[in-house]
């Protein structure tokens, strides 16, 4: 009987409990750019959907555009929120990720490769949460600006 009431414990928890707790990450779900409503200069970067999903504790982010020179890109990053550098992989520009809570609809996105910061981003959930906006810096050498988009995407 013990053993019974555990494992339909366990199902609850996997059933109901768990699906919780990526419901109340507002960035969980596919996310379309909407190219007409973005501003992206000739050359640069476009990430055209966005993949956030939970993978145990950690959220894994996919990311399918096409780089400054119109060539397709599959990036795939997993970590944490909690602003510590992970491994990404695909991304011709950069080695590592990290995303910092900043609120319930903001994060904060640096990107880096061999140490040096390549990419900083903004990311802003709508408060009706079908909406975000990504504001990306490209750094040259760490400091200087090579250049800014700002993207918007429709949840799907």
């Amino acid at each position: 009987m013990i053993k019974q009431i555990k494992a339909l414990a366990l199902v609850f928890v996997l059933a109901v409990v768990a699906p919780c707790f990526a419901a109340g990450d507002l960035n969980i779900g596919t996310w379309k750019l909407d190219e007409a409503k973005s501003r992206i200069p000739a050359g640069a970067r476009k990430d055209l959907t966005v993949v956030y999903r939970m993978t145990g504790d950690n959220v894994k982010v996919t990311v399918d555009g096409v780089d400054s020179h119109g060539k397709p890109i599959h990036t795939e990053w997993t970590g944490k929120y909690d602003a510590q550098d992970y491994p990404i992989t695909g991304d011709p520009d950069s080695n590592t990720r990290s995303y910092a809570r900043i609120s319930d609809h903001t994060l904060d996105l640096n990107e880096t490769e061999r140490g040096r910061v390549t990419r900083v981003a903004r990311i802003d959930i709508s408060p009706d949460g079908k909406t975000l906006t990504v504001m990306t810096t490209e750094l040259e050498g760490g400091t200087r600006i090579k250049g800014t988009t700002l993207q918007y995407y429709e949840k799907q």
